[in-house]
């Protein structure tokens, strides 16, 4: 794995502008990284598929899944004095939203900055000042001065997608990458060195790259890539919440530089425990760290792939990260590298029989 190439393939997806159902530029990050590694193809929603070079009829469908959107924000309405309202895209803490920058998209394909505003605590009452925030009372400022200056100088439109405006970066010394979206740009850039580190293999199945559209709303775009696909087992990568820094030692289940996370459970899917137990074993088997959870909230994709056709064994390989949902991350390349290490080797096992048991 070359690391250099590929802290640019994560710093560029990192830094592209998609939330959910504006996911071109990511898409096309991928595409530009993803040059050789097989048949390239997307559909209506930009859902990608990548179906890996050496295909065999007769050999078991592996879908490795991904999605490419991250939490932002749409605007909902412009206020006759020229800020923005705006509701979320994906799941926010009012408390992590107010006194961010953003990007909001014109209606030329350019984004500008803005100021996600709440009153000042000037201009609050004693009551308002033990108030939690809401969302429903900040706006975004891109420093019009009325409804005209912001639709017609700026070109700002309802409707317009509006992401977090931070920029990767990458500190050596710690192993430390912080930047936005890690949730799921890690992920999908997972799949693409994935498919990079397996180039070549002869394989016990077919593999199918699925980059997801829409997770953050629903698993959207996981429920078209299954249906299209049709896998008989799955991998999904995702930017998993780190707890490192929240919880008791005792507690913790998914820390920074510890190696992927392997979720028992979460809301919408119990984890095939056979397909578990292996990846688990094959870890123990080439000494690479991993940690389990059982999660009390949250989903991925593997929330609908598992239910599809006849039911799908999914696993899902976390790459932990601190404050997902906010505008900034933090994780370890060392996890990511971890997380594609295992997942090569957990594929190259894969045969039919191997997955009939599960």
């Amino acid at each position: 794995m070359d690391k250099q190439k590929t802290l640019t393939f994560i710093k560029e997806l990192s830094d592209a502008n998609g939330v959910s159902g504006f996911e071109d530029e990511a898409v096309a990050v991928i595409r530009r990284h993803s040059d050789g590694l097989g048949q390239i193809s997307e559909d209506a929603m930009r859902n990608l598929y990548i179906r890996r070079s050496g295909w065999k009829d007769g050999r078991p469908s592996l879908m490795i899944d991904a999605h490419t959107d991250e939490v932002g924000f749409m605007v909902r309405n412009i206020r006759s004095n020229g800020t923005l309202d705006f509701v979320p895209l994906g799941g926010w803490v009012a408390s992590a939203v107010a006194a961010h920058k953003v990007r909001v998209r014109t209606v030329n394909g350019q984004w500008i900055p803005g100021i996600i505003a709440s009153k000042p605590p000037h201009f609050m009452s004693e009551a308002e000042r033990k108030q939690a925030p809401e969302i429903s009372n900040m706006v975004i400022d891109v420093g019009a001065g009325s409804d005209r200056e912001a639709k017609e100088d700026l070109g700002v439109s309802i409707g317009a997608p509006v992401v977090p405006d931070v920029h990767f970066e990458y500190r050596e010394k710690q192993d430390i990458m912080i930047g936005k979206a890690f949730d799921n740009r890690l992920g999908s850039a997972a799949i693409t060195t994935t498919l990079k580190e397996l180039a070549g293999a002869e394989l016990g199945v077919n593999v199918t790259g699925a980059y997801a559209t829409q997770e953050e709303v629903g698993l959207r775009g996981a429920t078209v890539t299954a249906q299209t696909v049709k896998p008989d087992i799955c991998i999904a990568f995702e930017g998993s919440p780190a707890d490192d820094t929240l919880s008791d030692s005792g507690a913790i289940q998914t820390a920074v530089k510890k190696g992927p996370m392997l979720r028992h459970y979460d809301m919408r899917m119990i984890t095939n425990p056979r397909f578990q137990r292996f990846a688990l074993n094959t870890a123990k088997e080439k000494n690479i760290p991993v940690q389990e959870a059982v999660r009390t909230g949250g989903a991925t994709d593997g929330g609908v792939i598992h239910l599809s056709g006849k039911a799908v064994p999914v696993i899902v390989i976390g790459i932990p990260a601190r404050y997902i949902h906010t505008h900034h991350s933090i994780s370890s390349y060392s996890d990511f590298e971890n997380s594609v290490r295992l997942a090569c080797e957990v594929i190259k096992r894969l045969n039919a029989d191997v997955i009939a048991g599960f």
